[in-house]
């Protein structure tokens, strides 16, 4: 019996160092690898909901021209004739829609 308890004993099982530092470099490549692309995936995000925004504002001011006279008009304007919804406090939406030639830019 007691020979049984020392074999159980002396029986260790466990992770070497060599084993949990092999496991922190393989999670360290993917946390190197994971991070610029979550940071290319918000970026591109960004990017498309700018474009997005500038798409309804541009729309909102053919609208606002369909149903006004003149050919430029900001985003101010459109807000509070209610062609556009304010989003808030922190939005920031600012600028001018000219039309041209049944062109319409926008501008910051």
């Amino acid at each position: 019996m007691r020979n049984q308890i020392k074999k159980m004993i002396k029986k260790e099982n466990g992770f070497t160092l060599v084993e949990l530092l092999a496991v922190l470099v393989i999670l360290g490549i993917i946390v190197a690898i994971a991070i610029p692309a979550v940071g290319n995936i918000i970026e591109n995000a960004e990017k498309s909901a700018n474009e997005s925004e500038q798409e309804l504002i541009i729309d909102a001011a053919r609208l606002y021209f369909i149903e006004n006279d003149g050919n430029e008009v900001d985003v101010d304007t459109l807000i509070s004739e209610g062609y556009l919804e304010n989003q808030g406090e922190d939005s920031d939406l600012t600028g001018t829609v000219t039309e041209t030639d049944g062109e319409y830019t926008y501008t910051e």
